[in-house]
């Protein structure tokens, strides 16, 4: 759904050029980086383990879905419902996701104090706050570089959201290129991943021997950092080929996609599902555009009402193919909506009492963490912020946070060193 009112920031209104900048960017920026893999490196990897991100982009309204106040003057006409664990309600708007809860951990206490929406995602997209000196790699990088195992032919960051086309992003900072998302339009496969019928099998093996053998002559006289990467490109583009029927859900039974909901988010959480079931380590499925400051509670109905029924059947069916051990479930946002009711009966920008909801990997299920007062208007017990939830991410999945990652010969922190994980969510 469109969100017509949404205030005009620049990350609501990105132009083509800006975005073909982003894309270009992500190739030409930095290097591969020379990273050490190390015994333990490579134990993670064999783990196996996962993570999927949903991105409620634009601020998705925690007094609409996790945090309900009915019955206060914050809390609008939305009511709370039971769930599967006993004590704990969520909206009304979700009772697919109700049903999961046993699944799920709801982190009630969030406050990371940044109303901006580009600053804000950055922040819990990197668990770093924005600074001219240095960029860091967001969640999906670090996600890549740690777990993604090579052979499998697939890249080990996908974002699966509206507009992508199959280039790669530029969220990897200095890990380098190797580690950015691929973004794929919906529930599509990448464009321009099939083989031209003109050119035969053979006339295809011997243009890549042929450019093979004039890479490896120009790199044996002039290497860097961005011809590794295009080197890099070009296998990883072969394999992805090669496996293009993974990204295709009408490979998956008709009554799946039923189940999931036959419409654009139904497919493209049924598409996650696909990438992880085939080894891609991490997936961010983009739902949008969040920002209610009009009409915020028509909005959430229609919105809510799109995002419920797939994420709840994603978490049960990661269950029950033995999956949600090894992989974990965020559902983000950059912040959360005001409890005032604005005017125009929308909420602004809030960011100072909000909720994160995790499932899966080495989050404890069926719990609650973190707390707001009545109205929702401060974190009363429990307050985490971007940082900390950073270091949780990673540690659900085995990777211990507090170590640095290695870039030619540099040991950078993996996360905030300031802070560490919520370990009481942790098991």
């Amino acid at each position: 759904m469109h969100a017509k009112y949404a205030c005009q920031s620049r990350e609501h209104s990105a132009s083509r050029r800006r975005f073909l900048g982003l894309m270009s960017g992500g190739i030409m920026a930095g290097g591969l980086g020379c990273l050490t893999r190390g015994v333990a490196a490579e134990s993670l990897r064999q783990q196996d383990m996962r993570v999927v991100v949903f991105n409620m982009h634009g601020g998705l309204s925690q007094l609409e879905s996790w945090d309900p106040k009915p019955g206060t003057k914050t809390g609008g006409p939305t009511r709370a419902i039971p769930t599967s664990v006993p004590g704990i309600h969520i909206s009304e708007l979700l009772p697919y996701t109700a049903k999961q809860m046993h699944h799920l951990c709801l982190l009630r206490g969030v406050n990371t104090s940044e109303d901006d929406h580009g600053k804000g995602m950055y922040m819990m997209l990197t668990g770093r706050r924005q600074t001219p000196a240095v960029d860091y790699p967001q969640i999906g990088a670090v996600a890549a570089r740690t777990l993604a195992n090579d052979s499998t032919g697939l890249p080990g960051h996908i974002l699966v959201t509206p507009g992508g086309a199959g280039g790669r992003g530029n969220e990897a900072a200095y890990l380098g290129p190797k580690y950015s998302s691929i973004s794929l339009g919906g529930d599509k496969p990448p464009q321009n991943s099939t083989k031209p019928e003109t050119i035969s099998d053979q006339a295809e093996s011997r243009r890549h021997e042929f450019r093979r053998r004039v890479n490896e002559k120009f790199l044996s006289r002039q290497r860097t950092a961005i011809t590794d990467a295009y080197t890099y490109s070009y296998e990883q583009a072969l394999r992805l080929m090669e496996r293009r029927d993974v990204f295709d859900v009408a490979k998956e039974p008709a009554t799946d996609l039923e189940r999931y909901g036959n419409n654009d988010f139904g497919r493209q959480c049924l598409l996650a599902r696909r990438l992880l079931e085939n080894g891609v380590s991490f997936v961010q499925v983009t739902h949008s555009n969040y920002d209610t400051h009009n009409e915020n509670f028509n909005f959430h109905i229609e919105q809510l009402g799109e995002f419920d029924r797939p994420f709840a059947c994603l978490v049960n069916d990661l269950s029950e193919r033995g999956m949600l051990d090894k992989t974990l479930v965020v559902v983000l946002s950059e912040f959360g909506r005001t409890p005032n009711i604005n005017l125009y009966y929308g909420r602004d920008h809030w960011s100072k009492a909000w909720s994160v909801v995790m499932a899966g990997g080495k989050v404890a299920r069926g719990a609650v963490f973190g707390q707001t007062n009545a109205e929702g208007t401060e974190v009363v017990e429990g307050q985490v912020d971007h940082g900390q939830l950073f270091h949780t991410y990673l540690r659900a999945v085995g990777v211990d946070s507090g170590q640095p990652l290695v870039v030619d010969g540099k040991e950078l922190p993996m996360a905030d060193p300031a802070v560490g994980p919520i370990w009481e969510v942790l098991t």
